[in-house]
């Protein structure tokens, strides 16, 4: 997405234009706004202490935009940035063709060969167009275009590059190349950019009603939710968020439609047919339903050992962590001695779980093991060219049994002891994270709303939303330099709750 940089030697400046060195001179003192050169990109690979001095090089989508709008260069300059004739003839559809990055149309135009190639990925024009020159251009193109990925003021943004210079890639108008062709140009929304249905397109066709294909997330939980090895409670919980997914991405469709195909910024229209519309049969499907059920079905697929339980459950995690009974991923060495030790102590070992499958991602372990006190999900592992260490997720909330915080130990990550004894990992969202000391700029605030709610119940399950409202006595004691180790008693956590911090 984007136009990709590329940079001109004095020699190449010297091609481009048809002038030599005395011409190049020249330029520069009869144009003011002759692009100036500028530092060539950095070469990792140059030699180790070359003291060369580095040529001048100019910036080719720069020079090549501003020849195209200079009169005596015109011609040399990017193709599709050149005035058009007050006599154009108008263009003609040249049919659908296959690229390595994607499928096109060819407009025959009063230039030439346009091949749009309805792709936003980076580089296509360049690299479309810099094979048919190495393929001789059969086709005789004369320049490639591809989407930008956003919006022009006259319709989808483009990117070029012309068969004369393939390595430079500019922007162009959808509105000037709607111009050479004679007509307005076809647009296809992104989950429905199909070879099959470009292929079919033709100028006056309808906007063809499509099914938004499913994608790979939404497909696992299809398939989880066939299999009779999981009870009625998960399969609901993997048809909700199937059923999301199918209507984010069919209202994905709808909205890029609006986008693209609006109307334009003045009385003019904007030069777009849209070719393709999401079909909308049955839409929205039914989802978002009671939450507490669809944590339950979530839970007891955290606790299969299915291959596709492990499937469904990394689906959940990156797209609704909520849903699922674990904190944030936190890793800690296996430090002897120390507090992490003391709580690894009461690990019971027992056989992976889908939860633990997720937790190692891909990664070895050496054992499993679940925390009896609060029923989270542990692993040791020792990662390639590391010290072993324990991988859990943090709890979401502690149990109290009458007990009440007695300290908080800041070793890797914040661990919490109670007056009964025990040592937790501090409770923890699972898309935050518990840290102290100078964050350059940021301020350990989520770690002070932790202590702030256990104070007051150790029981309390941690919503870390509005962390920014902790008291700012303890965002100020989590903000300094604490070493690994560091132990805060109550009395010095309820001390700082209620001290303001001093101004500096």
């Amino acid at each position: 997405m984007g136009v990709s940089s590329s940079y001109l030697s004095k020699t190449e400046v010297q091609e481009m234009l048809g002038v030599n060195a005395f011409g190049l001179w020249r330029l520069v003192r009869k144009y003011d706004d002759y692009p100036q050169p500028t530092e060539p990109p950095h070469n990792p690979f140059a030699a180790f202490g070359e003291n060369k001095e580095p040529e001048e090089v100019w910036d080719g989508t720069q020079l090549y935009r501003w020849a195209a709008g200079t009169p005596e260069f015109s011609h040399r300059g990017a193709l599709l940035l050149r005035p058009l004739p007050d006599d154009l003839a108008p263009g003609r559809w040249g049919g659908y063709m296959d690229t390595a990055r994607g499928s096109a149309l060819d407009w025959h135009t009063a230039l030439g060969t346009i091949r749009i190639v309805h792709s936003d990925d980076r580089e296509v024009a360049t690299r479309v167009a810099s094979a048919l020159v190495k393929a001789g251009n059969p086709d005789g193109v004369r320049s490639v275009c591809a989407l930008y990925g956003d919006m022009g003021f006259t319709g989808p943004a483009l990117v070029a590059a012309d068969i004369a210079h393939p390595g430079i890639e500019y922007e162009a108008e959808w509105g000037h190349v709607a111009a050479l062709a004679g007509q307005a140009l076809p647009w296809w929304p992104y989950l429905l950019r199909l070879p099959e249905l470009i292929r079919e397109w033709k100028p006056g066709a309808a906007a063809v009603v499509a099914q938004v294909p499913s994608n790979n997330n939404e497909k696992i939980l299809r398939r989880v939710e066939s299999n009779d090895a999981f009870d009625v409670t998960s399969h609901l919980a993997v048809r909700d968020m199937a059923n999301d997914i199918r209507n984010s991405r069919t209202d994905s469709v709808e909205h890029e439609n609006e986008i693209f195909g609006k109307e334009g910024y003045g009385e003019t229209p904007n030069p777009v047919v849209i070719a393709a519309e999401p079909d909308t049969t049955g839409h929205p499907l039914r989802s978002g339903g009671d939450r507490e059920v669809r944590k339950s079905g979530w839970h007891k697929l955290a606790l299969s050992n299915h291959p596709d339980a492990v499937a469904a459950l990394e689906v959940a995690v990156g797209r609704e962590p909520g849903l699922l009974p674990y904190g944030a991923l936190t890793e800690v060495p296996d430090r002897p001695g120390t507090i992490i030790s003391r709580w690894a102590r009461r690990l019971t070992m027992c056989d992976p779980t889908a939860a633990h499958a997720v937790l190692a991602h891909g990664d070895s372990a050496e054992a499993f093991f679940i925390d009896p006190l609060t029923d989270m999900p542990v692993l040791r592992t020792t990662g390639e060219g590391r010290q072993p260490a324990w991988r859990f997720y943090a709890p979401l909330s502690l149990p109290a049994g009458g007990a009440e915080l007695a300290s908080a130990v800041l070793h890797h990550t914040m661990w919490i002891t109670t007056s009964d004894g025990h040592v937790h990992p501090a409770p923890c969202t699972p898309t935050e994270h518990l840290w102290w000391g100078d964050g350059w700029g940021d301020r350990p605030s989520e770690a002070a709303s932790v202590i702030d709610a256990l104070l007051d119940d150790l029981a309390a399950t941690v919503n870390l939303r509005e962390h920014w409202r902790a008291p700012k006595g303890l965002t100020a004691l989590f903000n300094e330099e604490h070493k690994h180790a560091t132990e805060l008693t109550r009395a010095t956590l309820l001390h700082a709750r209620m001290t303001p911090p001093r101004t500096r």
